[in-house]
Formats: C-alpha cells, structure tokens, sequence
C-alpha cells in the first residue's frame, strides 16, 4: 500500500512539472505579438518589437503582414532593417487629416509587410520586427495590429481575432498594443528610426524632431531586454523546483522499495 501511494505522488509530481513547462511556454512563445521597449504613452512615440514566433515543427515562416488601424491612424510608421528580410510600407488615404507639428499629414500607413530575403523563421525560432511609431492616439488605450503568418509551405495563419472582456482568449489572437497614460512632453520613450535604407521609405514624415531621444531609448531597451531575461530566468527556475520536487518523490519512493 505505501509503495502505491508513494508511486501515485512520484506520478502526480511528474505530471505537474511537465503541464507546468507545457504551460509556460506556450504562454511565452505562442503567438504573434507586439512589445513596446519602454513606454507607449498617448500623444507620444514608441519603439515596438513584431515578435513573431515559428509553431510548426515541418515549416518556415517567411512572411508576417502587419496591419494598423485607420481608425486611430499613425503619422509615421518606420521598420528597422531586419537582416533577411525586405521591410514593404503601404500607405491609404486618411478621411479626415491629421496634424503633425504643424503640418497636415492627408495619409497614414495602413500596412508592414515583411518578406524572407535570404532568410526564414525556422521550427523552434522566433524574430523580432522592430518598428517606430508616432504619434500615437490620445482617444483609445490600445491599438489592434492584426497579423497574418505565412509559411513557406503556403499555409496562412490568420492572428485576427479581437479578444473580449469577460471571454476566453481567441484561438488566433491579434497583436495588441497596450497604450499608456499621456506624458507631459507627449514624446513617449521612441525616437526617429534611420532615414537612410529601406526603413526611409517607410517614414509618413521622415523628420519627427525626436533625434535627441537616442541615449534615452538606448537606455530603455537596454532595461527591456533585462526585464526579458529576467523573465526567462524566473520560468527556467519554476522549471527547476518542480523538476526537483518530483527528483525528491522519485527518490523516497526507491528508499522505502529498497526498505521492504
């Protein structure tokens, strides 16, 4: 009877440790989504990152198409050159103008289309797609980017599904961009990405006045990636404690074995 017990906590042990990992990184690495390196204030500019992870294991991804909201429209959105890929910025008319330091702007970018030049996402990877953003909306607190995933054996996944409150996560969720509170300056913690090679055509106005934001976006991003690795050290070591939880159940069930 005790070794009985002893095996079904052994078994239980065992079985937590590996839902607990399944759980983790799905949480992780599941889905398409959108990371602001410091903060996307309302009014103000923000560097986020597309991270787009690979979730089959017989394809590659090589090409995300992300699409940005007219309704909340954005003056300016610039891609970082990505090593690989080919950044493509698509532009629609605007129904009603925006006004950006003093100048009308009669269009926004509706579109980010990235395609494989020479490279891929590959099963068990995951990329980042930085871009610059501004100015960003003082009338919502939050942008829906939704994504399309394609890989390189023509299948489409579709992360277009808004959640609701109250409601379960979408199958396929779309990219949210959380905004934050307005800030005095209205500069938020972006500044103006290169204007030279492919990101300069991506620019709805080339010159944002924010070039002075380097250092403090350099800064930002640096506590960013901190926070990032802070993160995967925390999963990494509840990983660790459950493992050796069910080490220890292993190990009293073959002392009490070898006791009778």
């Amino acid at each position: 009877m005790t070794v009985s017990v002893s095996a079904s906590r052994v078994a239980l042990a065992g079985g937590i440790a590996l839902s607990s990992v399944a759980l983790l990184s799905g949480t992780a690495f599941a889905h398409v989504s959108v990371q602001p390196q410091g903060e996307a204030a309302k009014g103000g500019y923000a560097t986020v990152n597309i991270k787009v992870p690979n979730e089959r294991d017989n394809a590659s991804t090589v090409k995300l198409e992300v699409n940005f909201p007219l309704d909340h429209p954005l003056a300016s959105v610039m891609p970082q050159p990505v090593p690989g890929w080919k950044a493509e910025v698509t532009k629609s008319k605007l129904s009603k103008p925006l006004e950006l330091h003093g100048k009308k702007i009669n269009e926004a970018v509706s579109k980010v289309t990235w395609t494989a030049d020479g490279s891929k996402i590959g099963p068990g990877q995951f990329q980042q797609f930085p871009l610059s953003l501004g100015r960003l909306p003082e009338d919502t607190d939050q942008l829906v980017l939704k994504a399309i995933q394609t890989y390189d054996n023509k299948e489409i996944v579709r992360w277009i599904e808004e959640a609701k409150e109250g409601a379960e996560e979408p199958q396929n969720p779309a990219p949210v961009l959380k905004l934050s509170a307005a800030s005095g300056d209205h500069h938020g913690a972006a500044t103006t990405a290169p204007a030279t090679g492919p990101s300069a055509s991506a620019s709805g106005d080339a010159k944002t006045g924010h070039d002075d934001k380097a250092g403090d976006h350099e800064e930002k991003a640096a506590t960013a990636s901190s926070s990032s690795s802070d993160t995967t050290a925390r999963i990494l070591g509840v990983i660790g404690i459950l493992v050796g939880i069910a080490g220890v159940a292993f190990g009293v069930l073959a002392g009490r074995r070898r006791s009778a």
